[in-house]
């Protein structure tokens, strides 16, 4: 898999916006990741974007198959194949969601970006859907994406 985004093209790491921020998902996120995404599933696998997808496990995943997928993810972005930030409070590193931003498997002229919250969170859905768009559009080199509308 090629890079999605220009060598020129310096990645952010960080997104603040209200209610919450983003920063690039890596290892030492592993058991707060783990504890949002699998105490969410059906909430998620409802969220727009995420119906008919394998993911989240309905049967979950241990810690250190969650460990494995927050490598991979690490790995992705480093070489600039796809970015996957989760979504934390303002003030701590508790996470509240993803944002998965890689190619469209079915557009290859496009990039695909998903994004869930936890259950608890549900009111945060559509402002980070809002805030990732107009970042994603003003700020990234991306000619066309595509995200499920909230």
């Amino acid at each position: 898999m090629t890079a999605l985004v220009p060598a020129d093209f310096t990645v952010p790491r960080e997104l603040l916006a209200q209610g919450f921020r983003l920063e690039p998902l890596g290892t030492r996120h592993n058991a707060s990741d783990h504890a949002a995404w699998s105490g969410s599933v059906e909430h998620i696998r409802a969220t727009p974007g995420w119906a008919g997808r394998n993911w989240p496990p309905a049967d979950g995943m241990s810690a250190e198959e969650n460990l494995a997928d927050l490598r991979r993810h690490a790995a992705d972005f480093e070489a600039r194949r796809g970015f996957t930030y989760t979504v934390l409070e303002p003030d701590r590193d508790e996470v509240i969601g993803c944002v998965y931003i890689y190619p469209d498997r079915e557009d290859p002229a496009a990039v695909s970006v998903s994004s869930w919250v936890r259950a608890d969170r549900a009111e945060l859905d559509a402002p980070l859907h809002r805030a990732v768009h107009r970042w994603l559009t003003d700020h990234w080199p991306l000619a066309r994406f595509h995200y499920a509308e909230r």
